[in-house]
């Protein structure tokens, strides 16, 4: 009786209907292998520059451009010592750095290049009160420019924020902030994770030196095992039918594995004092014996977050308002996560238009 209910023909149709699924599928798997281990890396860092100065492994880069110049003020970027920063110059169309420049901005980018184990010496007082401060002078000879913009990305925002309230004699005009953590009282599951109690920072960096990128990026994923892990790779199969998806996909998965050493006397510090101690928000950071007070600063800050950040949550980057002096700054969220913050349909549409209308009304 049940096999009566439905005639030849209505079999044929579903055995159609499911040999197709089952070859959209098939199809999907192959080419999502194929993205995985045979397709070409792709090309990233599209906007021209120069070198226009080095230290050690570090380049400081002045982005070229036919376009004139609209804004007086130069603007630098400062990345994070994690990963490489050609995330903000990730490829045509989605580059913030190229977004800037063609909008009239003097740019340039700080580059900390890829230390050695020679470098496990580095201290992040070594960053703040050295390299930094040449770059910033090298810049305003460079553009013939008073004063200069910083933007400084993850924490490359928490180490700029402590040259900006060290060097106070330097013509900081603007400050831009993104997703930089500040207060590490309530930071979820890297406190867990790196609590004095568990976490012997003295013997990781005794042991190891410089610290392996993969160890980073393992205690990153750990924050949301199952999304960092293993959505990446549904998603591809799922989507692996939208070759512009794939594009993107494989942008990250380069940036996101090209990791570089940490080096081990700046990843002290940098778990120490700041994911340990929270000496940063208390006022008790010191950097070559000279308190670090936040209240110096004075420039005109944009402060940005992302409301889906796992790494800086907004909470973590909001306090640094009440910590500065400045009278012009401006605290925002924005409907976006740690790294599609710069990469990505809401960073173009979003993020950066948002950072290039707060400067343009500052750098003339």
């Amino acid at each position: 009786m049940i096999i009566n209910v439905l005639m030849p023909k209505d079999w044929n149709t579903l055995a159609e209907f499911t040999n197709q699924e089952y070859q959209q599928l098939f199809n999907r798997v192959t080419r999502a292998s194929q993205v995985l281990t045979t397709d070409a890396e792709p090309e990233v860092g599209p906007t021209p520059k120069e070198v226009i100065w080095t230290r050690n492994k570090t380049k400081l880069y002045r982005y070229i451009s036919d376009q004139p110049k609209k804004h007086k003020v130069p603007l630098l970027f400062v990345y994070a010592l994690i990963n490489k920063p050609y995330i903000l110059d990730l490829t045509k169309g989605g580059s913030l750095i190229e977004f800037l420049v063609e909008r009239g901005f003097d740019v340039y980018l700080l580059d900390w290049g890829s230390p050695g184990y020679e470098d496990r010496h580095m201290k992040l007082d070594d960053y703040i009160m050295d390299y930094i401060p040449r770059a910033v002078r090298k810049v305003l000879r460079k553009s013939q420019a008073d004063e200069i913009s910083i933007l400084g990305y993850c924490m490359g925002g928490t180490i700029t924020s402590m040259f900006a309230a060290l060097h106070p004699e330097l013509p900081i005009r603007n400050l831009i902030f993104m997703t930089s953590p500040f207060n590490f009282e309530n930071s979820g599951a890297y406190g867990a994770m790196l609590d004095e109690r568990y976490f012997d920072i003295d013997k990781v960096v005794g042991t190891l030196g410089v610290i392996p990128p993969d160890m980073i990026d393992f205690g990153n994923k750990m924050i949301n095992p199952m999304a960092t892990n293993l959505g990446p790779f549904v998603s591809l199969v799922d989507r692996a039918d939208n070759e512009k998806f794939i594009t993107s996909f494989k942008l990250l998965r380069k940036w996101l594995n090209d990791g570089i050493l940490f080096p081990g006397e700046a990843y002290r510090q940098w778990i120490r004092d700041f994911y340990q101690k929270n000496k940063l928000i208390k006022g008790e950071m010191v950097i070559r014996g000279r308190k670090v007070k936040l209240e110096n600063i004075k420039a005109n800050v944009l402060n940005l977050a992302g409301k889906n950040d796992l790494i800086a949550p907004p909470h973590q980057v909001e306090a640094l308002m009440d910590a500065i002096s400045s009278e012009d700054k401006q605290f925002k969220v924005l409907p976006v996560g740690h790294t599609s913050i710069t990469y990505g349909g809401q960073a173009t549409k979003i993020t950066y238009p948002t950072i290039s209308d707060w400067l343009s009304e500052r750098s003339n």
